[in-house]
């Protein structure tokens, strides 16, 4: 049983009959518009009306380190996360121009980088506090944790026990609902999450794993470009991972607090507020689909607000996709994460929301119905 602050109400369905003979209406044949049809009858359901309007559209890019990519789990060394935030910071990656070419707000957010920024404008700090007792055995005791963390900002290794203790996991989770509280009463109804920490599809690899059942090597990809000997390595270490857990169990609270990173715990957090506010939340890749993943089992109705925007050539992704019978809007072969895939889709979805509220119907344009 989870928190009644977790739980997500399932969007309306009283409108669905109007909803279908409004897009079934307009000037094409039936089923003309494929997906697109299928995309605005859900932005209906989830602003229950039949004329939706997404305002304000906003991508949160959290960022966080990793213990265990000291490990060798990644082709990058760990220093890549907090250079690309300031990559972020100065708008020169990828994720800030798409967001620019489409007109779409950006938030950096340091969900517990090792680096210290300082006061940063465009930067949110939202660093998780340092763990100050053991919480629920995810950590031995406090030495060992304390041992295994980072430094100021990143979690412990999950390759010796949890990544953070459950009082961590808690906090980054309403810390990423707090900063979505905030954009849903600044009049944002479209929201879409990145991210960016060395080593984080290693941790959506093993949440993955333990929450759909799907064979680890399933799930584990090349990430930021593993050669052959590097993705053994990493299968091995994931392998550990999993053995250092005797306790291992499928309670998407508890493996999220084993294997996730802070941006997780808070992209998990923020994706089910965003869901409780009646936003449409855009899913990017194969991290964020994890963050999904936890957030689907923890409030399976979180499902009915998502939209899943493009189909990752990580290894992983289209298993983790179909274990949540999720259909991606394109697939491009992307692997970049901080959000790319969810700005590159939102045109897609503005187009959705506008033909149902501007297509001429058969009606209104004097054309003749199919006989």
């Amino acid at each position: 049983m989870h928190s009644p602050a977790l739980a997500v109400a399932p969007a309306t369905r009283e409108l669905d009959a109007a909803l279908r003979h409004k897009i079934d209406q307009k000037t094409k044949p039936l089923g003309a518009l494929g997906r697109l049809e299928a995309l605005a009858l859900q932005i209906g359901r989830v602003q229950g009306t039949l004329t939706p309007t997404l305002t304000k559209p906003h991508i949160v890019v959290l960022a966080g380190d990793h213990g265990a990519a000291k490990a060798g789990i990644s082709a990058y060394p760990q220093e890549v996360t907090w250079q690309m935030v300031e990559n972020f910071l100065a708008g020169g990656a990828a994720i800030n121009v798409f967001a620019r070419t489409n007109g779409i707000g950006l938030t950096i957010v340091d969900a517990g980088v090792a680096h210290d920024f300082g006061v940063r404008e465009g930067l949110v700090d939202a660093k998780v506090p340092p763990a100050a007792s053991n919480q629920s055995g995810c950590a031995s005791d406090e030495a060992d944790y304390r041992r295994r963390v980072v430094s100021r900002g990143g979690t412990a290794s999950y390759l010796e026990g949890a990544a953070m203790t459950a009082a961590q996991r808690d906090t980054a989770m309403a810390k990423g609902a707090g900063i979505v509280r905030k954009l849903a009463a600044d009049g944002c109804t479209a929201i879409g999450f990145g991210e960016m920490g060395i080593g984080n599809t290693a941790s959506a690899s093993l949440i993955t794993h333990c929450l759909t059942e799907l064979p680890l090597a399933a799930c584990i990809g090349r990430g930021t470009g593993l050669d052959d000997a590097g993705l053994v390595r990493k299968q091995a270490l994931l392998e550990q991972a999993l053995a250092a857990w005797p306790g291992r169990n499928d309670r998407p609270l508890d493996v999220l607090a084993r294997y996730g990173g802070f941006e997780i715990a808070m992209m998990a957090g923020a994706m089910l507020a965003a869901a409780q506010a009646k936003m449409l939340v855009l899913v990017d890749g194969f991290i964020c689909g994890a963050a999904a993943l936890v957030a689907a089992r923890i409030a399976p109705d979180f499902l009915d607000y998502a939209v899943f925007c493009h189909a990752s050539a990580e290894a992983g992704h289209r298993a983790q996709l179909a274990a949540l019978d999720a259909s991606p809007l394109v697939s491009l072969d992307l692997r970049l994460g901080e959000g790319t895939g969810a700005a590159l889709a939102w045109p897609l979805v503005r187009a959705a929301c506008a033909f149902l509220n501007e297509m001429a119907s058969f009606e209104s344009a004097g054309v003749s119905e199919k006989i």
